[in-house]
């Protein structure tokens, strides 16, 4: 399947739950908050949430600053 995830789009097995994008992309003690087409995906729903083909994923982190 196609997903666009941080506007780029890329090509990942089939039937992944976020949590396995997140690991399989290795940013998993990076990410803070997930977008799945909009819509705040709660943590607690990474292990079940299924993206499918054409989705858009934004991947959060947050920076601290001044």
């Amino acid at each position: 399947m196609f997903l666009t995830i941080n506007g780029e789009e890329k090509e990942l097995s089939n039937n992944l739950t976020l949590a396995c994008i997140i690991k399989d992309l290795k940013i998993e003690d990076k990410v803070m908050a997930a977008a799945l087409n909009m819509n705040i995906v709660k943590k607690n729903e990474w292990q079940t949430c299924k993206p499918k083909d054409g989705d858009k994923l934004e991947l959060l982190q947050f920076v601290g600053g001044g």
